[in-house]
C-alpha cells in the first residue's frame, strides 16, 4: 500500500460515525427514553419532528376485515403516542412561537386538542361559557393556550406568504400537500367563525388576577400513572410550571391587539382597541421586563404596532402622541403640508431616523398621486426626490433613475434646491472623508452631466462645493467645462458633418452607459459611444440595456457591421427609434430615425432602404395618430409613398411584415379601393397575403350597392376567411388501438393563420369595412347547425348560406372572433347602433339577458336622441322587440313583457295576457301602467285586478284606461301621439334601470 493510501485509510478510520436516528418507535418501548433524548445538546430527530411523528402514528386509520377504512382506535398504543407528543411540547414550554414556526395548523390543532382533553375540557364545551376563575389552573391554561393559538392563526393567515417553489411533481406528494392545504383551509373557517368566541375568552382572562400553571413532563407522567384514568381525567391543581398573572395578561394583550389590529381593517373603531392593548403590553414589558421566560414578545414588532397604532387613531390627549416622523411625515400627507413634508425629510438626512424603504415609499404616493391629475405635485414630488438621491449618494447608492429623468432639464429653481439640500444634509465639521469624497463626486459629476455653463457655475461657485474640493480640482473642472462645445441640432446640422460634433472629457463608463440608456438625442448618443470607446475596444455597448430590441430581420444585417462604433451607432438608434415609435413619441422618433439614415447611406444602400421603410411606416403612424384621428385625409405623397413600397421590388432587402399590414390597412382606411382593386400589381397579390386580403375586401366593399350578379368578391372573399377559420384534422392511433380525432387551431390551410388576420382587422378603422368583416363573421356563426339564436348583421345577404363542409370549420374559435371583432368596432364608434345590435345578439345567445337589453336599449336610445325622437324600424325590428320580450320574461320582469308587446306591428296579446297573470314579477308591476297604451290590455289588467281582489291596482289600472287620449273614437293622429308619448316615457324608464 502506497504511503497517500494509509494516509487515507488511517483518515478515514479515524472519523467518528453519525450515530443512527433514534425511530419513534423505540420511545414506546423505553420509558425513560424520551426524557434523555430531549436532554441532549442537539437531539436527533429534534423534538418538534417527534411530536409530527407521534401526531402521525396515532392517527393513522385503521382497515378492517371488509377492506374499509376506520378512525384511529383508541387502544393504549394511540394513547402512550398522544402523551409522548404532549411531553415533548411541554418540554418546549409550550412555546407557541417556537411550536407554529415548526408545526403546520392540522398538527398543533390535533396537539392543543389534545391538551384540552387532558386537561378536563370535555370536547364540544364552548370556551366562552366556562368560567375561568372557578377551573384548575391547568384546565385554564389549556383553554387560553388553545384560544391564544386561535386567533394568532387567524392573524398569521392574513399574511402574504411566499409560496414556495414546487420541486419536480410526485403524485403521491402533491395529493398529501393538497389534503393538508384542505384541511387547513376547513379549521381557519371554524377558527374564524369561533373568532368573536376566543376574543372574549382573553379579555376574561384579562380580568384574572392569579398565577396559572402549564404541564410538565412531571405532571404528564403523574397523570398517565393514575389507573382507571384515560388520557388522565384528573390532576392536582397546583401541578406543573407556574405563570404569573402578569405574564399571561402581558401575552393576551399582546395576541388580542394583534387580532384587533387586522380586524380594523375592516372596522376602524378596533384601532382604538389595538392601541389600547399594545400599551399596555409595552407597560408590563416594562414591569416584568423582557427577559421573562414564559413571555416572548417580538419587541421591535410591538414597536412596530405601537406607531402604526398612533397614526391610524387619533386621541386628544397630546401626552399620548408622540412626535414621531412617521406621525409627522402622515400628518402631512393628510393635511397637504408639503413644505414641512420636505424639511422631516432634509432633517433625516442628518438623523438617519427613517427607513430608506419608508422615504421610497412615501415617494412612490406622491408621483402616484401627481399622475392622476395633482399638478401641485410636481415640485413636490422633485423635492423629495432630490432629497432621497442626497440620502443614496451619502451612503454609497446608486443614483435612482427617477433623479435622472427629473433632471433631463435641469434649471436654476432646480440646481437652487439641489444645492440646498446637499448643504443640510452634511456636516462638514463632524462628516467623515468618505462622505465629504461622496459628495464632492456627486457634484463634480452632476458639472459634467450639464451643458448650460450658468448653471455649472452655480454649483462651482458654491460655499459647499468650495469647501469639497481642492482648488486644483476645481480649476481643472472649470477649464473642461469652458472648453465643451455648445449642443448642436440635428435639423439644422449638414449631413457631411455628423463625425464632426468632439467628444467631451471622459467620465465613469457606468454614468456614461446610464446616460446613453435615457439619452433620445442621436448627437448625444453619438458623442457618449465615442468616448465608450475611447476607453475600452471590449465592449459591444449595444448590449447595455435588454430594453434594446431589433427585429430578427434587421440585427442580423446591422450587427455584420465591421466598424464597432459604427455597428453600436446603427443598433441603438434603431431600437431607441422603434421605441419611441412604440410609445407614440414620433418627434424624437423621427430625429432617431433620420440619423439613422444619415449614417447609413453612406456605406449600406440596403440598410438606407430599411430605415427609408422604417421612416414610411413612422409617418403612417403619426399621421393615423395626429391629422387622421380627426378625419384629415393624408398628403397625396404619402400615399404615393405607401403604394411604391407594396410594389417594391428591391432584391435582399429585409422586410418587416407589419409595414405591409400598415400600408394595406392605410390605404384602407383611407378608401383606396380603387387601387387595390384595378391598379395593384397581380405578382403582389399572388405573393403578398395582406395585398390579397385588401384587394378583395376593397372589392366587395366597392361592389356592395350593386347587383346580386356582382357578388363574386364576395364569394371569393367568403372562401378566403373559411379557409382562415378551418382547421386541419388529423388521425392518431392511441396506446389502446383507438384512432382519435386531432384538431390543429392554428392551421395553415388559409393564407394566415386567424391571429394575424383579427390582428389586420384591428388595424383598421373605415366603418363599412369593419361593418362588412363583421357581417361576414357573424353569417359565418349563423352557418353553425347547433345554433339556436341567430345574430343579425347589415350585408348578411351578400355571403353565400352553407359551407360544403363543416367539420372543417373551427366554429368556436369563430365565436371567439365575432366578440373580439364586436369588442374592437365599438371602440372605434361606440354610437354605431347596428354594431350595438350585433353586442346584444351575442349576450343573448349566450343567455346574459341584462346585458343584452342594455345594448339594445343603447342601439334605440343612440338613433333616436335618448327615445325622444321615434326609434327607427330597421333598428327595433320585431326580431329586436321579441328578444327584448324573451330577455324581460327570463328576468321575471312580466309587466315589461306586457308593455312590449305593444311595439310588435301586431299585438302580441297571448304573451301579454299570459305574463300579466304572473304574480312572481320583479319590476314595478302597476307602476307601470301609465305606459300601456293598448286599451285590450288594459281591460284584461282592470278584469284580472278585480278577479283577485286586488282594489288598488284595479283601479290604477281603470284611471289608465280612463284618459282621454286613449278613446277608440280619437282620430288616429291622436291615438299614434298618445302611443308614441308613452313608449318615450317607458323606454326611457328601461333605459335608466339597464343602463
Amino acid at each position: 500500500m502506497s504511503a497517500e493510501a494509509a494516509d487515507r485509510e488511517a483518515a478515514t478510520s479515524s472519523r467518528p460515525c453519525t450515530p443512527p436516528q433514534t425511530s419513534w418507535f423505540e420511545f414506546l418501548l423505553e420509558e425513560q427514553l424520551l426524557e434523555q433524548h430531549l436532554r441532549k445538546p442537539s437531539p436527533d430527530p429534534p423534538p418538534v419532528q417527534l411530536i409530527v411523528q407521534f401526531l402521525e402514528q396515532a392517527s393513522k386509520p385503521s382497515v378492517n376485515e371488509q377492506n374499509q377504512v376506520q378512525p384511529p382506535p383508541d387502544n393504549k398504543r394511540n394513547r402512550i403516542l398522544k402523551l409522548l407528543a404532549l411531553k415533548v411540547a411541554a418540554h418546549l414550554k409550550w412555546d407557541l412561537d417556537v411550536l407554529e414556526k415548526s408545526l403546520s395548523v392540522p398538527v398543533l390543532n390535533m396537539l392543543l386538542n389534545e391538551l384540552l382533553c387532558i386537561s378536563k375540557v370535555p370536547p364540544g364545551t364552548k370556551h366562552v361559557d366556562v368560567d375561568l376563575s372557578s377551573i384548575p389552573p391547568t384546565t385554564a391554561m389549556a383553554i387560553l393556550l388553545y384560544n391564544r393559538w386561535a386567533i394568532r392563526t387567524i392573524v398569521k393567515s392574513s399574511f402574504p406568504v411566499k409560496q414556495v417553489k414546487p420541486g419536480p411533481p410526485q403524485l403521491n406528494v402533491m395529493n398529501q400537500m393538497q389534503q393538508e392545504k384542505e384541511l387547513t383551509e376547513n379549521i381557519l373557517k371554524v377558527l374564524k367563525e369561533q373568532a368573536a368566541d376566543s376574543i372574549l375568552v382573553l379579555e376574561g382572562a384579562l380580568k384574572l388576577n392569579k398565577d396559572l400553571y402549564v404541564h410538565t413532563i412531571r405532571t404528564l407522567d403523574l397523570l398517565a400513572m393514575e389507573p382507571g384514568m384515560v388520557n388522565g381525567e384528573t390532576e392536582s391543581s397546583t401541578a406543573g410550571l407556574k405563570i404569573s398573572a402578569e405574564e399571561i395578561q402581558c401575552q393576551v394583550c399582546y395576541d388580542l391587539g394583534a387580532i384587533y389590529f387586522q380586524q380594523g381593517a375592516t372596522n376602524a373603531a378596533l384601532h382604538e382597541n389595538a392601541k389600547e392593548k399594545f400599551f399596555k403590553t409595552r407597560e408590563l414589558i416594562a414591569r416584568i421586563g423582557s427577559l421573562s421566560l414564559h413571555c416572548t414578545i417580538d419587541e421591535e414588532r410591538l414597536a412596530g404596532y405601537c406607531q402604526a397604532c398612533g397614526v391610524l387613531t387619533s386621541s386628544d390627549d397630546d401626552a399620548s402622541q408622540q412626535a414621531t416622523p412617521y406621525n409627522q411625515i402622515d400628518n402631512c400627507l393628510k393635511t397637504g403640508n408639503y413644505q414641512d413634508l420636505v424639511k422631516i425629510f432634509l432633517e433625516d438626512n442628518l438623523a438617519l431616523s427613517l427607513p430608506v424603504q419608508f422615504r421610497q415609499s412615501v415617494q412612490r404616493e406622491l408621483f402616484q398621486n401627481a399622475l392622476q391629475g395633482n399638478d401641485a405635485l410636481e415640485e413636490v414630488c422633485f423635492k423629495i426626490c432630490v432629497c432621497n438621491t442626497v440620502r443614496d449618494i451619502l451612503q454609497g447608492e446608486i443614483i435612482d433613475v427617477q433623479f435622472c429623468l427629473l433632471f433631463l432639464k435641469p434649471n436654476k429653481e432646480k440646481i437652487d434646491f439641489l444645492l440646498e439640500a446637499c448643504s443640510r444634509s452634511i456636516n462638514l465639521e463632524n462628516a467623515s472623508e468618505s462622505l465629504k469624497r461622496k459628495m464632492a463626486s456627486f457634484l463634480k459629476n452632476l458639472c459634467l452631466g450639464l451643458e448650460d455653463l450658468q448653471l455649472v457655475f452655480m454649483i462651482s461657485s458654491h460655499d459647499l462645493f468650495i469647501k469639497l474640493l481642492k482648488d486644483d480640482e476645481r480649476k481643472l473642472l472649470i477649464d473642461e467645462m469652458r472648453k465643451r462645445s455648445p449642443r448642436i441640432n440635428l435639423c439644422t446640422k449638414p449631413v457631411t458633418s455628423f463625425y464632426d460634433i468632439p467628444a467631451s472629457a471622459s467620465v465613469n463608463i457606468g454614468q456614461l452607459e446610464h446616460q446613453l440608456i435615457l439619452s433620445v438625442d442621436p448627437w448625444r448618443i453619438r458623442q457618449i459611444l465615442i468616448e465608450l470607446h475611447g476607453m475600452t475596444s471590449e465592449r459591444q455597448f449595444w448590449t447595455v440595456s435588454n430594453k434594446w430590441e431589433v427585429p430578427n430581420v434587421y440585427g442580423n444585417v446591422i450587427l455584420g457591421i465591421k466598424d464597432n462604433l459604427t455597428r453600436d451607432l446603427v443598433y441603438i438608434l434603431m431600437a431607441k427609434g422603434l421605441h419611441c415609435s412604440a410609445i407614440k413619441d414620433f418627434v424624437h422618433a423621427k430625429q432617431l430615425f433620420a440619423a439613422c439614415l444619415e449614417l447609413v447611406t453612406e456605406f449600406s444602400p440596403k440598410l438606407r432602404q430599411v430605415m427609408l421603410n422604417e421612416m414610411l411606416l413612422l409617418d403612417i403612424y403619426s399621421h393615423e395618430a395626429g391629422p387622421g384621428a380627426n378625419g384629415e385625409r393624408p398628403p397625396s405623397d404619402l400615399i404615393s409613398r405607401v403604394r411604391g413600397y407594396l410594389e417594391m421590388r428591391v432584391p435582399d432587402i429585409p422586410l418587416r411584415q407589419v409595414i405591409a399590414e400598415e400600408c394595406v390597412a392605410f390605404l384602407l382606411n383611407w378608401r383606396e379601393n380603387e387601387y387595390l382593386t384595378m391598379q395593384v400589381p397581380l405578382p403582389l397579390v399572388q405573393t403578398n397575403p395582406y395585398v390579397k386580403l385588401g384587394q378583395l375586401l376593397a372589392a366587395t366593399c366597392k361592389e356592395l350597392p350593386g347587383p346580386k350578379e356582382s357578388r363574386r368578391t364576395a364569394k371569393d372573399l367568403w372562401e378566403v376567411v373559411v379557409q382562415i377559420c378551418s382547421v386541419s384534422n388529423q388521425h392518431k392511433r392511441g396506446n389502446d388501438g383507438r384512432v382519435s380525432l386531432i384538431k390543429h387551431r392554428e392551421s395553415t390551410l388559409g393564407i394566415m393563420y386567424r391571429s394575424e388576420l383579427l390582428s389586420f382587422i384591428k388595424k383598421l378603422r373605415e366603418p363599412l369595412v369593419l361593418t362588412m368583416i363583421l357581417s361576414l363573421f357573424v353569417k359565418l356563426h349563423n352557418v353553425r347547425e347547433d345554433i339556436v339564436n341567430d345574430i343579425t348583421a347589415e350585408y348578411i345577404s351578400i355571403w353565400p348560406s352553407s359551407i360544403p363542409n363543416l367539420q372543417s370549420v373551427d366554429f368556436e374559435a369563430v365565436a371567439v372572433t365575432v366578440k373580439e371583432l364586436v369588442n374592437y368596432v365599438l371602440t372605434i364608434n361606440p354610437n354605431n347602433h347596428f354594431w350595438l345590435i350585433i353586442q346584444a345578439d351575442i349576450y343573448f345567445a349566450t343567455n346574459q339577458y341584462s346585458a343584452a337589453l342594455h345594448y339594445y336599449l343603447q342601439a334605440g336610445a343612440i338613433c333616436s336622441d335618448f327615445f325622444n325622437k321615434m326609434v327607427p324600424p330597421d333598428v327595433f325590428t320585431d326580431q329586436v322587440i321579441k328578444r327584448m320580450i324573451k330577455c324581460c320574461s327570463l328576468l321575471n320582469c312580466h309587466t315589461q313583457v306586457a308593455i312590449l308587446c305593444q311595439f310588435l306591428r301586431e299585438v302580441d296579446y297571448k304573451t301579454a295576457f299570459k305574463a300579466l297573470q304572473e304574480q312572481n314579477s320583479h319590476d314595478a308591476m302597476d307602476s307601470y301602467y301609465e305606459y300601456i297604451w293598448d286599451v285590450t290590455i288594459l281591460e284584461y289588467l282592470t278584469y284580472l285586478h278585480h278577479k283577485r281582489g286586488e282594489t288598488d291596482k284595479r283601479q290604477i289600472a281603470i284611471k289608465a284606461i280612463g284618459q282621454t287620449e286613449l278613446n277608440a273614437s280619437n282620430p288616429e293622429e291622436v291615438l299614434q301621439l298618445a302611443a308614441q308619448r308613452r313608449k318615450k316615457k317607458f323606454l326611457q324608464a328601461m333605459a335608466k334601470l339597464y343602463f
